[in-house]
């Protein structure tokens, strides 16, 4: 009679144990449910959540810089004969960015000449003796004179130095994409080209442009 009668409380404790357990676990489900959000494809949480998209950010930026340097961007000759006056004040005055090698838009024409690794020695009517005018024109495009056009684009929007440089680069190849491309810069040697651009004033006497338009006659 003992015996039967302890197993009905072994059963019973076990159930006990069974609905402790189920309880837990659809709380837990439940929780889980309340904390999960559906992000949408595309979204802004998407994009934060892949984290940062060199192609995206190049192709949103490029237009802002390139129409910053078209209304910002001074005569060549006019800049030459600034920087030849003071070098220091020129850059204070056009360009942006403290310190060394201040970054400035210009614009010009002129009769490309040679090229080396594309990048073309440019003939332009009315340089002062001695200073000269470069484009480069890919397939190759260095420097982070794009990204840093604008005074806007700055290393502390970025994760680390690795990014900051892909931001960079990214704008020079959607430079690529919508200002080189429809070019044929291959032999452009002989032919009058209108750039505009901007360069980092390192050397006064030798100018390196990158070009945010540019034409062919």
């Amino acid at each position: 009679m003992s015996t039967a009668a302890k197993a009905p409380a072994r059963r019973s404790g076990l159930s006990r144990k069974s609905i402790i357990t189920g309880a837990a676990l659809l709380a837990l489900v439940v929780a889980m449910a309340v904390d999960t959000r559906v992000v949408v494809i595309g979204s802004d949480e998407d994009v934060q959540a892949a984290g940062f998209q060199p192609e995206v950010f190049g192709a949103e930026q490029f237009p802002i810089v390139r129409d910053f340097v078209q209304e910002n961007a001074v005569e060549a000759t006019e800049l030459a004969a600034a920087v030849q006056e003071d070098q220091t004040a020129a850059g204070q005055e056009y360009g942006v960015g403290e310190g060394f090698g201040p970054v400035i838009p210009v614009t010009f024409t002129g009769v490309a000449g040679e090229a080396t690794a594309g990048i073309y020695n440019v003939e332009v009517e009315g340089m002062p003796e001695g200073m000269g005018i470069r484009v480069q024109t890919g397939p190759a495009i260095n420097g982070t004179e794009l990204r840093d056009a604008t005074g806007e684009i700055e290393f502390g929007q970025f994760t680390n130095q690795i990014e900051y440089q892909d931001a960079g680069s990214a704008i020079n190849n959607e430079m690529k994409v919508q200002v080189l491309e429809p070019i044929d810069t291959s032999d452009l040697t002989g032919k009058s080209i209108t750039v505009t651009g901007a360069f980092k004033l390192i050397n006064p006497n030798n100018w390196l442009v990158t070009p945010v338009s540019m034409s062919v006659e």
